[in-house]
């Protein structure tokens, strides 16, 4: 037997995690090399001493253990300001059930907590170099949304009056249309770009943790909450923008809560009876038919008129064909260089299969489509049988896709003379006649193709 105990302290002693044991009248019994190199406290200074002469009730898990007999499971812990811990700690029993003491396990994450927070001191210092080089470049971050239709610069053009504001900004839009880019950009391209924008999928996030993850609570206000509380995710975007995305798919009973922010500009934490003042621009987001909602009494009509003070919609990729080219370019040439191989060329056939699908997906069905064709494709052109195959195979086109490709020679001639006239007047800033001139045709002649093709209104 008591070579048995030579052997647990040999093993607990080679063990890396501080390790503490004491006995029921709070004596330390065990304190291993690892626990000195934690509290930088030897052996022979705290052993057989009791721990409360060291310590504080809150500094050390064990106190807990021995006053509530419950065990302590991957918690994390501050016994010192200098210190970060994951500790487990569990009660001693006797073989009468009976409390002999405690045992506490205690990981040191010092280092990787201050890695994190170097980390986002790191975060926040990129985010401010690239202020500045938006600044001093030609470059915007309005450049991330790649495209020169008239759908999509009508759209960035009101962006770009919201960003001036304050004004709480709803962005309208299908999935994968950039709702968010467009909402990064308008926080970069504000006065509150040097603060932190923080994104929230509502959609993403379980009915049981809504108020606690965007609204936070104070410490002890329920089993599992952190001592000294936790910033939800509204306090954290103080200074800055939140931005909540799906916001159709937020609780009614969260929709008062935030509506109530909205209005007082005031935020409560769970198990808070006075309240913060918080500074918060909102930006909100949803592909769902709000006013629908509305109607079906899922969705506050008060928060709608709320949110809605400057509307914006991102068009879907099927209203700006004319931006297909540049982003398929943009796309291929970002995954070719990812994984470090040849741009394939994209066949005219191939092409013009691209400009006739409907895109459910819109802009991120076609990044993807276009990382299949790097990843897959092994040849140095793309067909358009290639672009068949990417393509859904429950997709009703297949077959008439073929069949149109045959006739599509007019609608594509028409297609390119309209790109071109966009192109031009917005080269020309809307002046039709030096347009008209660069374009060769008299103003009449360009009037009525404005009209015909409906741009420019």
């Amino acid at each position: 037997m008591l070579h048995n105990q030579y052997y647990l302290e040999a093993l607990l002693d080679a063990e890396d995690d501080a390790i503490t044991i004491v006995d029921s009248n709070m004596k330390v019994v065990f304190w291993n090399d690892a626990a000195v190199q934690t509290y930088n406290i030897d052996r022979s200074t705290i052993l057989h001493k009791p721990i409360n002469d060291f310590f504080h009730n809150d500094d050390l898990m064990v106190f807990k253990v021995l006053d509530t007999i419950q065990p302590v499971k991957n918690t994390y812990h501050r016994p010192r300001k200098d210190k970060h811990v994951v500790v487990n700690a569990v009660p001693i029993m006797n073989n009468e059930g009976q409390l002999i003491g405690a045992l506490s396990i205690e990981r040191d994450i010092t280092q990787i907590v201050k890695l994190n927070n170097n980390l986002e001191t790191t975060s926040a210092e990129l985010d401010e170099l690239r202020q500045k080089v938006y600044r001093n470049t030609d470059e915007t971050p309005f450049s991330k949304l790649v495209g020169n239709s008239l759908p999509l610069q009508q759209t960035i053009r009101i962006a770009r009056k919201a960003a001036k504001s304050d004004a709480t900004t709803l962005i309208l839009g299908e999935s994968g249309t950039g709702k968010e880019v467009c909402a990064r950009a308008i926080h970069e391209t504000s006065d509150r770009s040097t603060g932190p924008f923080i994104p929230v999928n509502c959609g993403a996030i379980p009915s049981a943790l809504f108020e606690s993850e965007l609204f936070g609570y104070e410490g002890g206000s329920f089993t599992g909450a952190e001592k000294n509380g936790k910033a939800g995710k509204i306090e954290v975007a103080d200074g800055g923008t939140l931005f909540l995305d799906e916001i159709g798919e937020l609780p009614l009973e969260m929709q008062v809560k935030l509506l109530r922010v909205l209005q007082e500009n005031n935020l409560y934490r769970i198990g808070d009876s006075k309240g913060r003042m918080i500074n918060v621009r909102f930006i909100a987001a949803t592909n769902h038919n709000l006013e629908q909602l509305m109607e079906e009494k899922k969705f506050r009509s008060d928060l709608f008129y709320r949110l809605n003070v400057i509307q914006l919609t991102m068009p879907p990729l099927r209203e700006r064909l004319d931006d297909i080219n540049e982003l398929s370019d943009m796309f291929l040439k970002q995954f070719a260089l990812k994984y470090q191989v040849p741009i394939p060329e994209m066949k005219r056939e191939a092409f013009d299969l691209l400009l006739q699908y409907n895109w459910p997906g819109n802009i991120r069905e076609l990044r993807n489509i276009m990382e299949r064709i790097i990843i897959l494709t092994e040849k140095a052109q793309v067909t358009k049988k290639d672009i068949l195959s990417y393509l859904p195979t429950n997709y009703a086109g297949h077959n008439h896709l073929e069949k149109k490709a045959v006739n599509s020679l007019p609608q594509e001639k028409e297609d390119i003379e309209k790109q071109l006239i966009v192109k031009t007047l917005q080269e020309t800033n809307g002046n039709k006649s030096e347009a008209a001139t660069r374009l060769g045709i008299s103003r009449v002649t360009l009037y009525n193709k404005i009209k015909k093709y409906g741009i420019w209104k």
